[in-house]
């Protein structure tokens, strides 16, 4: 059982110096590490990092975790600088992490609604950070968050309390709407017109991590033409070369046995020690929409596919892409350009609770509309861009990742920075 402190502190985590190296991880010299802590026991209770603010606060979510470590909340920090760069919104790099078992903190509301309402208490006074919904948080965290602030700052009208809340409380429902998916929909919408080989219609496309992101992913795919022949979540991974019935695992997917519930014609069906089997098989688009390192050097060579979309972040490194790309002709759509529905979204609904007349201006529009076109837009964009890049003559080897990552580094450091909201 979790023992929640009765108040929890802030401690700035000074930067060490390298010794010896040659050179350090790029993303690792973040504007500010700090730790929350319980100032009665010294124990560590979660970090945050913000990593950059020259386009704005740094935005990015609360993940809460056992192992959580400096490190990963740092990486993450400087991910989500990339993202919020890369989509051109007004907000910088941040995140946040608490130490503790998600597992537990679900089976008792009570003690997460006490540890949310601690660490909500010490890190408002970080004004340059944001939070939202990660890992182990939901909407009614960040609503219990932004009620805190609203509290504290005698105001609800305000963006620092957070981005993610529930839909009736104000929030933009970014799962029920698909924002995410959106994103890599337009991003596969977008490499058909640069690629007279690549067409969706037709395509055989699996997706790995049926959830939110990899049901909407499949659900837009088939409008356009597409088959889904494997699909795969905690539970099971299923294949059939003929096609797996959508509105049945739709269905499925939020009942307690998820996809091994499946009752339709299938060809392979894996249990739970073999979920990643499904990521080999023949396909044209692949989405890797579940867990990190989902395709690494251990299986580069078996994946079968003309095009990948990354749904999850961080399914592969620039050296499996390079390989996939330069010896297996695999195009890899990164992760942080096309992924970023989510984002975009909760920097529209921090402006909405922020600003009245961009509110009066969305909902005169439609405010599902004018997401799903700026999610779009967005990612229509920057595919082009980068695709572009690519073309343009230059020597050695690149790939879609190196030139995102060029991409969003401009807009970072750029010294009139352009907005898209």
């Amino acid at each position: 059982m979790i023992t929640v402190p009765q108040k929890l502190e802030l401690e700035s985590i000074p930067e060490k110096p390298v010794q010896d190296r040659f050179s350090r991880p790029e993303g690792f010299l973040p504007e500010k590490k700090i730790r929350v802590y319980d100032p009665k026991t010294g124990k560590t209770w979660g970090y945050v990092v913000v990593d950059n603010t020259r386009r704005g606060p740094g935005l990015g979510g609360i993940r809460i975790a056992p192992d959580l470590s400096l490190e990963e909340v740092s990486r993450l920090a400087y991910v989500m600088s990339l993202k919020n760069s890369g989509a051109c919104l007004p907000y910088g790099g941040g995140k946040a992490g608490i130490v503790a078992d998600p597992q537990i903190l679900r089976s008792y509301p009570t003690l997460k609604d006490e540890l949310v309402t601690r660490f909500a208490e010490a890190i408002f006074d970080i004004p340059d950070y944001i939070p939202a919904p990660d890992m182990g948080t939901d909407e009614k965290d960040i609503q219990r968050i932004f009620d805190i602030y609203s509290e504290r700052l005698g105001t609800r009208v305000h963006r620092r309390g957070g981005a993610g809340r529930p839909p009736e409380k104000g929030g933009v429902p970014i799962d029920g709407w698909g924002l995410t998916a959106q994103g890599l929909f337009a991003a596969a919408k977008t490499l058909e017109l640069l690629d007279s080989k690549f067409k969706i219609a037709g395509s055989r496309v699996i997706i790995q991590g049926y959830g939110n992101v990899g049901s909407g992913t499949a659900s837009k795919l088939v409008s356009a033409g597409a088959v889904i022949v494997g699909a795969s979540d905690i539970n099971a991974a299923l294949w059939n070369s003929q096609g797996l019935d959508l509105a049945e695992l739709n269905r499925i997917r939020h009942e307690a046995c998820g996809l091994a519930g499946y009752t339709g014609p299938v060809e392979r069906h894996w249990g739970p020690n073999r979920l990643d089997w499904i990521l080999e098989g023949p396909c044209e688009i692949l989405v890797p929409a579940a867990r990190p390192d989902a395709i690494t050097s251990r299986n580069a060579d078996r994946i079968r596919c003309r095009v990948i979309l990354q749904g999850a972040n961080t399914p592969s490194n620039k050296m499996t892409e390079y390989y996939l790309k330069h010896r297996r002709g695999i195009e890899s759509l990164s992760d942080f350009l096309v992924n970023a529905g989510g984002v975009i979204g909760c920097a529209v609904e921090l402006e909405l609770t922020a600003n009245t007349a961009y509110r009066e201006k969305i909902e005169s529009h439609g405010e599902q509309t004018y997401l799903e076109e700026l999610v779009f837009s967005t990612v229509s964009k920057n595919v082009s861009r980068v695709m572009e890049r690519l073309s343009a003559p230059s020597p050695g080897d690149r790939i879609f990742r190196e030139e995102a990552l060029a991409l969003a580094r401009e807009r970072l450091n750029a010294p009139a920075p352009e907005f898209w909201l």
